[in-house]
């Protein structure tokens, strides 16, 4: 049976990723863990008499832990025994589950892609039919759900300190990327013995760019398996589909976060089909997909995905 890691105000971390952690859990390499995380402060709790299901640690966490600083509750981190500096962290998504039958999401002034444009805040509580695996909108629309975790990463370099859940950078961290759904790796840089892989930031659903600032957050449950791998040498995280290779960039400027996730595709790409760069260059070019992460996290995100089957020569 999986090591099974509960949220509460002993294994959660609210607004923050830091080195200096101490781990709430510690597995072997290739060993799986579910993990149960939360999502929210109290101002986004659904309206009182709604009968929606509100798990109970998230009551618990609001009254207990202390909110270092802004940013996500993650629970976590995970130990995985051998994990050193230089290493490769291999995060499988067997599974994600949803905890809770509601969402929120959040317009808040001076906040998001468009921060001049709406000078009014709000948040919405989105009611979720698990049964039939849609959000219901308040117009009237049903919107299929597709969950994953906005927030997946391994502690920061130890010389950074405490640092923000919200930007994403070398350490994975908030990536908001939509295509992280379950059957999905995911491959993190290792900065730390131990690796200390902490989750959080739940979302039911997400169109890339995630431009207002939210998803739909929400309460999920992750079902990983972390392995170490020797046969990786990586400065950035990485990820793979059943049908596509992902690469990522990260900056403030979204110029510097293509050019990064082009370059490592292109790198990727030589590595595992033995072409030219220029080769690998013409591929990107002809059937490379460059799409925006999110544009609302400090850093913003551009990722390029690739067909695996055009690289094993087994496309038609």
């Amino acid at each position: 049976m999986p090591t099974t890691v509960t949220a509460s105000p002993e294994t959660c971390a609210w607004g923050y990723l830091d080195a200096s952690l101490a781990p709430v859990a510690e597995i072997d390499s290739g060993a799986e863990i579910v993990i149960e995380t939360v999502s929210g402060g109290p101002d986004h709790l659904p309206p009182t008499g709604g009968g929606f299901h509100v798990p109970p640690e998230l009551f618990d966490i609001h009254a207990r832990s202390e909110r270092m600083l802004p940013g996500h509750i993650l629970t976590g981190p995970v130990a995985v025994r051998g994990a050193a500096p230089g290493g490769v962290l291999a995060v499988e998504i067997l599974d994600i589950a949803l905890r809770q039958d509601w969402g929120w999401n959040l317009i808040r002034p001076l906040a998001g892609t468009l921060p001049e444009d709406f000078q009014t805040g709000r948040v919405e509580t989105i009611p979720l039919d698990l049964d039939a695996n849609v959000a219901r909108l308040s117009w009237g629309l049903t919107l299929p759900l597709r969950p994953f975790f906005g927030v997946m990463g391994v502690a920061p370099p130890p010389n950074w300190g405490r640092i923000s859940s919200i930007q994403p950078r070398a350490h994975g961290g908030n990536i908001d990327n939509k295509e992280l759904v379950a059957g999905t790796t995911l491959y993190l840089p290792i900065f730390n013995q131990g690796a200390l892989f902490s989750c959080g930031d739940g979302h039911a659903a997400q169109g890339d760019g995630e431009v207002c600032v939210t998803a739909i957050e929400t309460a999920l449950t992750g079902h990983f398996r972390l392995s170490l791998r020797d046969d990786l040498d990586l400065s950035f995280p990485r990820a793979e589909t059943p049908t596509h290779l992902i690469t990522m960039g990260m900056h403030e400027d979204l110029d510097r976060c293509v050019e990064m996730a082009l370059r490592d595709m292109i790198g990727w790409i030589t590595a595992r089909a033995g072409i030219s760069r220029e080769d690998a260059y013409m591929l990107c070019s002809l059937a490379g997909d460059l799409r925006i992460t999110q544009t609302v996290n400090g850093n913003k995100g551009v990722h390029m995905m690739m067909e695996t089957a055009l690289l094993d020569g087994t496309a038609q």
